[in-house]
């Protein structure tokens, strides 16, 4: 799993004008889960581009006026008008406890369905997973090169090694729906 660095400052003092004064000036509060102790922190807020605006999963360093730690980003709270990055939760990993994360989906292979003419609908972009750190994959390749027209892939259906998936295998990962075009046509050759 690829990592992210984001360096950090103690806080000294925790409440609502502290946390308001901060994001004045472009930082973002947080706090640090899973330890001894929770460790309060602020970060500029730039630090957080990549680690929140991207579909990737990453583990974090977090390097806190020295002392570093390696979690992953638990919550983010944003504002409800603005959208501004409000605040960040971030657990404290252990090697030894298994965690749950959203995975990211990644398709492989050419499906039949979309060659005649069918469109590749995504219904699941993530997939929840339980596994210790070093399991943790940084995405599940799922292999569409046998999805037909009005065919779906389920995600019991996707092998996944070393990690226990959380989600429903029933539902959907991905369809191919048949276009009214392609839809007309063949109700009109089975017509005929």
């Amino acid at each position: 799993m690829q990592t992210i660095e984001v360096v950090g400052f103690k806080r000294a003092n925790l409440g609502k004008k502290d946390a308001k004064d901060l994001r004045l000036e472009g930082n973002v509060p947080a706090v640090l889960y899973g330890g001894e102790e929770q460790v309060h922190f602020h970060a500029p807020a730039y630090l957080f581009r990549d680690l929140i605006y991207t579909p990737n999963v990453y583990f974090v360093t977090l390097n806190i006026e020295g002392t570093e730690y390696k979690a992953v980003l638990q919550d983010a709270q944003f504002h409800p008008v603005s959208e501004n990055l409000m605040h960040a939760d971030f657990l404290l990993l252990n090697d030894e406890k298994e965690l749950k994360m959203e995975v990211p989906v990644v398709f492989e292979g050419q499906s039949p369905g979309v060659a005649v003419g069918g469109r590749l609908v995504t219904k699941l972009r993530k997939i929840k997973v339980k596994a210790l750190p070093k399991d943790m994959p940084e995405n599940i390749k799922v292999n569409i090169s046998g999805l037909e027209l009005g065919k779906s892939i389920k995600v019991g259906e996707v092998p996944v090694e070393g990690v226990e998936v959380l989600n429903n295998p029933s539902i959907s990962i991905a369809t191919v729906e048949i276009p009214r075009a392609l839809r007309s046509k063949q109700s009109q050759e089975d017509a005929e």
